[in-house]
C-alpha cells in the first residue's frame, strides 16, 4: 500500500531555526540509533517513521554504523524511503556521521578524509540518495588534523553530497577550532550534536555559549540518558532493558539507590505538572533557548506518540525550575 502521509503534519510541530542559518528543524527530531536495523521488526521500523512524519517530524538522523549490524539502519531507512517517501524527499532533513569504527583496516574509522568521504559515499548508496542534508564529524580524531577533517566535509558540500556540516561530540575548544576552519573554507558549520540531559549537563559548562557565540545549532542526543529518564527504572531493572544487556552503553551498577530516588522525585514533580517522566525531561531539554532540538528514540509508536506530548507541556514555573534543580543536585 503507497504511504499518504497526513495533510495536517505541519499544524501541531514546533520547527526553530539552526543557529545562524537558514535552515528550520523539528524540536523533536527521530534517530535511528536503535530499533531500525537488520535485528529489528522492519514493519514496526517503518510504522514509527510513517507516524513521524504524519506528526511533523521531518529530521530523521543517521550514523553509518547504526544497526546492528552496521549499515542496516541506512539501508533500511532507504527501503523505507523507497517504498513512498521518496516522494516527499524535499520535506525532509536527512543526516548520517561518520567517525567510530565502521569497517576493518586503516581507513575504517577516525576523521581521515579517506574515511570520511569513502563513509559518506557508502551511506548515499545504502540509503539510494545523491545527497543527505547534514553529514557530521561523528567525533574528533586525535590522531588526524582537524583542517585535514574539515577540508573533507568542505569538499563534500562543494561536491553537493551534503548540504551542511556537522560535528558532534567536541569540546568547547574543539568546536572553536572546527568552526573556524570551516569559516575559512566557506562552508559554516551549522550543528553539533551533543549528548545532554538531566543527568548529563556537561555542555552547560562552555559548549552551549561557545555554538551561541559561533551561531552554531544544537541537536542534544540521549535527552532519556538512554531511557534513565522514563519510568522504567523507578522500581526495578526490567529484563528486556538496555541495562539489562551487559554489553550496553548503560550499564546496571549506574542505577543506583541515590539515582532512583532522584528518579521518584522526578517522576513526583511530572506527575503534578501532568506529565509522564520522559516528557518532563525532554521539556526540561527544549527549555534551554540554545537548544534547537532534541534527538529522541523509539521502539514503537506509542513511545514515540508519548515522546511528543512534551510539545504540549505547561512551561516552567520559577519554583519548578528550583525544585529540578534541588533534585538533580550538584553537576
Amino acid at each position: 500500500m503507497t504511504y499518504n502521509p497526513s495533510p495536517d503534519r505541519y499544524t501541531t510541530m514546533q520547527y526553530n531555526r539552526c543557529g545562524n542559518s537558514g535552515l528550520l528543524l523539528p524540536a523533536v527530531s527521530l534517530g535511528l540509533w536503535h530499533n531500525f536495523g537488520s535485528v529489528d521488526d522492519f514493519n514496526n521500523a517503518e510504522e514509527i517513521i510513517h507516524t513521524a512524519f504524519d506528526s511533523g517530524i521531518t529530521h530523521f538522523d543517521l550514523a553509518n554504523n547504526y544497526g546492528p549490524g552496521p549499515g542496516s539502519a541506512e539501508e533500511n531507512f532507504g527501503k523505507i524511503l523507497n517504498k513512498g517517501m521518496s516522494r516527499h524527499r524535499d520535506e525532509l532533513i536527512i543526516s548520517t556521521k561518520a567517525g567510530y569504527l565502521m569497517w576493518d583496516g586503516p581507513y575504517g574509522d577516525g576523521g581521515s578524509r579517506k574515511y570520511l568521504l569513502a563513509s559518506l559515499d557508502q551511506s548515499l548508496k545504502r540509503m539510494g540518495l545523491n545527497y543527505v542534508d547534514i553529514f557530521y564529524s561523528h567525533r574528533p580524531d586525535p590522531d588526524t588534523p582537524m583542517e585535514e577533517t574539515m577540508a573533507a566535509l568542505d569538499s563534500a558540500v562543494k561536491q553537493g553530497k551534503i548540504l551542511y556540516a556537522g560535528i558532534s561530540n567536541y569540546s568547547a575548544e574543539q568546536t572553536a577550532n572546527a568552526a573556524r576552519i570551516l569559516r575559512s573554507l566557506g562552508t559554516p558549520c551549522l550543528i553539533h550534536q551533543p549528548r545532554y540531559s538531566m543527568l548529563d549537563r556537561w555542555v552547560e559548562e562552555g559548549l552551549l555559549d561557545r555554538l551561541e557565540k559561533e551561531g552554531i545549532g544544537c541537536i542534544a542526543f540521549s535527552p532519556l540518558a538512554q531511557g534513565l529518564l522514563t519510568n522504567k527504572y523507578l522500581h526495578k531493572i526490567p529484563a528486556d532493558s538496555r541495562a539489562a544487556n551487559p554489553f550496553g552503553f548503560l550499564q546496571k551498577s549506574a542505577i543506583t539507590p541515590h539515582l532512583i530516588k532522584k528518579l521518584r522525585n522526578l517522576d513526583q514533580l511530572a506527575g503534578s505538572r501532568g506529565q509522564s517522566l520522559a516528557q518532563l525531561a525532554l521539556e526540561w531539554v527544549l527549555n534551554e533557548p540554545r537548544v534547537t532540538s532534541v534527538l529522541i528514540g523509539a521502539r514503537n509508536t506509542n513511545q514515540l506518540k508519548d515522546s511528543l506530548k512534551c510539545l504540549e507541556g505547561p512551561g516552567f514555573t520559577e519554583k519548578e525550575v528550583s525544585t529540578i534543580e534541588k533534585i538533580l543536585g550538584p553537576h
